[in-house]
């Protein structure tokens, strides 16, 4: 391997991590400015379908991250907070919420990267306010993205003279399915969608792939970043691993419609480009965006077709399903505290019947048995801190001597069925 082509290797995969850094530093910094409420935020806001979607896709914005609004999303499915259905939308969501890194690559701004990325580290290393700081974490994350971009655009224009490469690109042109397998494989890799787009947005700057060929990678792509959610999934309960599927047969059968519409995905994107006088990146982001939102609202009125084929794939009743924890209305504290003690008092009652629940059907010989208890133990866990921290606020409140007394008695009856 000759000299030019190692620089080539090197500076590519140089750029990928620089590229990667940036997204995490700058989804590290819009998550601290935002607070700990992304988790409350995915909690309370699903109460149906559309209101998963745009929590899912305000959560994905934040982070920067479609596979971690869907880990959180597993996470709460999993811990019995949030139920199958009311997850669908939130991935649906994050698929949309991703496609704002597209979007902020082709603007364009490579030139200004370093002056940039400088300004992010001169905030968080010389300036000692906590504010400061996480707006430095989102300069420097915003710098390093364009950054990584201009070190892997540079690197692949030389491919441009290679007739392996020109060959390569030619079949993944001509063969869409090619297209859609290499960026499932590729994003499967790195397993970051943005860090895909940004390189195929790449290419197709440098005029090494056309949009024929680029347009069933981006599907590919689409594809590949649900093994985040699959890796999750295996490890939690049921409901869990029906999200992860979820995921995995909404990305697929959206790819599925937009290959059979592939000519036609194509020409609306040329029209795009020709109106708009869009730069190449940019029509690699409304490629990605026009999908991941054409392909929510195709699916988002059969949520429970979905949430159906997942139990008929995946059966079995899940705990969580059937013990869920209710949101506790934190707003009765401050209106009503005399309500907020009866939302309690009948969580607290759901708690018990959970705990008599395991005693009526614990088997210690059957494996399957041990594992619904665990996972109930796991609610009933959940539940308790959840009651815990709602009664401890109704505490800070000023109570007549009833509900003084009754709120003592339910901590009291609380602590006892975890005991």
């Amino acid at each position: 391997m000759d000299i030019s082509a190692m620089e080539i290797i090197f500076t590519f995969i140089g750029g990928l991590g620089i590229f990667l850094y940036g997204i995490k530093q700058m989804g590290d910094g819009l998550q601290a400015s935002a607070g700990d409420r992304l988790r409350n935020i995915l909690n309370k806001f699903t109460s149906n379908p559309i209101m998963g979607v745009i929590a899912g896709m305000v959560v994905t914005i934040l982070i920067q991250s479609s596979s971690g609004t869907t880990v959180i999303t597993i996470g709460l499915v999993t811990a019995g907070f949030m139920t199958m259905r009311q997850a669908i939308g939130v991935v649906m969501g994050a698929n949309i919420g991703t496609t704002v890194t597209a979007f902020i690559i082709g603007i364009d701004i490579g030139e200004y990267a370093l002056p940039i990325l400088a300004l992010g580290a001169f905030l968080i290393f010389f300036i000692h306010k906590r504010k400061a700081k996480n707006i430095g974490m989102i300069l420097f994350g915003f710098g390093a993205l364009f950054y990584g971009l201009e070190l892997m655009s540079g690197a692949v224009k030389p491919l441009a003279e290679l007739d392996g490469f020109n060959e390569i690109m030619l079949n993944l042109s001509s063969n869409p399915i090619l297209g859609v397998l290499a960026g499932t494989f590729l994003t499967v890799i790195i397993q970051s969608s943005s860090a895909t787009i940004g390189i195929l947005q790449g290419f197709y700057a440098n005029d090494l792939i056309s949009l024929h060929g680029a347009l069933p990678v981006l599907l590919g792509d689409n594809i590949g970043t649900t093994i985040t959610a699959v890796l999750a999934g295996l490890a939690g309960t049921l409901a869990a691993k029906r999200v992860a599927l979820v995921h995995v047969l909404f990305n697929v059968i959206g790819a599925m419609v937009f290959l059979i519409i592939l000519p036609l995905y194509q020409n609306i994107m040329e029209v795009f480009q020709r109106v708009f006088s869009l730069n190449p990146e940019m029509v690699i982001a409304f490629a990605h965006g026009t999908f991941n939102v054409t392909n929510t609202l195709i699916q988002l009125p059969f949520v429970f077709v979905l949430a159906w084929i997942v139990t008929k794939v995946i059966p079995g009743n899940d705990v969580n399903e059937q013990f869920r924890p209710r949101i506790l209305d934190k707003n009765l504290i401050d209106r009503a505290p005399s309500f907020a003690l009866q939302e309690a008092q009948d969580e607290i009652q759901s708690l018990g019947k959970m705990a008599l629940s395991i005693l009526e059907s614990v088997n210690y010989e059957d494996e399957k048995s041990k594992k619904h208890v665990e996972e109930k133990h796991q609610v009933i866990e959940n539940m308790y801190d959840n009651i815990r921290q709602y009664l401890t606020k109704i505490s800070e409140k000023k109570l007549s001597a009833n509900d003084a007394e009754r709120m003592s008695v339910l901590f009291d009856v609380n602590s006892a069925v975890l005991k």
